[in-house]
């Protein structure tokens, strides 16, 4: 039998989001309803809000969650009720020719629920990212579930969903850091924050976090950054170097993208190293390099698509060194709000004023 729940729509372009009754079906084959316990703002949702990601609204938006599966459809055998899960939007096929070679986290079939969530009047909903977990529960893909130990708060393990993911991933999965290594980030907002974590993690030695922002570099220094450069103040290129011998760093995260980081990153990585691009640009954005300094410089361009992280391997161990007070994921939540309250969170999000505002449902 279907449920009434309330949500977060995006019903028209640029305009303000409303709480709403939404329509959630009983799960189909290969699907799951959960119970949302809390869900994170991330920018991609002001994205779908301002018609940046498509304009199929409405929208329901929401998809850096965790909460707890209600119930599953036919054929569903990864989860079952009252499993904690983290929700992730790379549910992978396991059939397409990355999964096959034995690459899932470049999956080019992934999953989502069949069916759709609808308002009241029967207008079906655009899931963000087929997720959509501003809402007291939710219909996704069973392969979107990926249980967790359910001692973390789900406040913090939500935040795997999405842009810590993608952070950690940048640094630890595309970027490889290795120990001894010297990293650039540049841009510490929620995702590149998260870049300098994992830097920090993987044991590189010394980490530049780059911004324009005193408050978001203090915080970065408080995630693992030995060093910080305000790019109002002067060139981040030749800070960068200055701090690294002369070579520059063996890998730069841009967890900005836009054209004018990216060259930064890209002269700011040593000869032979890596320049990772996490930042999301837009369609309209385009870069001009000399095709001799890409030839001449070596290394490698990278970009990160969910931090090239595969769920079922990451999530439970990003959880394991949390709960194991190895991976701060504490830091990362500024603030926990009501439903009603998320227009107010992408404001303050825009200022700068938060690295994550947290739905607690």
């Amino acid at each position: 039998m279907s449920q009434k729940v309330r949500a977060v729509v995006a019903r028209r372009k640029n305009e303000p989001v409303t709480v709403e009754t939404v329509v959630v079906p009983d799960p189909g084959p290969g699907e799951a309803v959960v119970k949302v316990q809390a869900c994170g703002v991330c920018h991609t949702d002001l994205h779908y809000r301002q018609g940046g990601i498509s304009d199929d609204f409405p929208f329901l938006l929401g998809h850096e969650a965790a909460g707890v599966v209600e119930s599953v459809g036919e054929g569903v055998t990864e989860v079952e009720p009252g499993d904690f899960v983290i929700l992730n939007w790379r549910a992978v096929c396991g059939q397409c020719r990355a999964c096959r070679r034995g690459r899932p986290w470049y999956c080019f079939a992934t999953h989502n629920a069949a069916q759709r969530m609808t308002l009241e009047g029967g207008a079906e909903l655009s899931a963000a990212l087929g997720i959509g977990a501003f809402a007291d529960k939710t219909l996704v893909h069973a392969g979107q579930c990926t249980k967790v130990d359910p001692a973390a708060s789900a406040a913090v393990a939500g935040l795997l969903g999405c842009g810590v993911m993608a952070g950690l991933g940048a640094a630890l999965n595309t970027g490889n850091v290795q120990r001894g290594d010297s990293v650039a980030v540049i841009g510490c907002g929620g995702v590149g924050g998260a870049s300098v974590m994992g830097a920090n993690l993987a044991g590189a030695s010394r980490i530049i976090a780059v911004d324009i922002d005193d408050r978001k570099l203090a915080t970065a220094r408080k995630l693992g950054a030995t060093h910080t450069v305000n790019s109002r103040e002067g060139d981040p290129v030749d800070a960068v170097r200055e701090l690294t011998g002369g070579f520059g760093a063996d890998v730069v995260i841009d967890a900005v993208g836009v054209p004018e980081t990216y060259r930064q990153a890209f002269y700011a990585r040593d000869l032979a190293g890596t320049v990772v691009l996490v930042g999301v640009p837009t369609p309209e954005m385009r870069l001009e390099l000399p095709l001799l300094d890409v030839f001449g410089r070596g290394g490698a361009l990278k970009s990160s698509w969910y931090g090239d992280c595969l769920p079922s391997r990451d999530f439970p161990m990003l959880i394991d060194l949390y709960l194991q007070g190895r991976l701060d994921l504490d830091a990362f939540v500024s603030e926990t709000i009501a439903l009603d309250d998320v227009e107010g969170a992408f404001d303050r999000m825009e200022a700068g004023d938060v690295l994550r505002s947290v739905v607690v449902l």
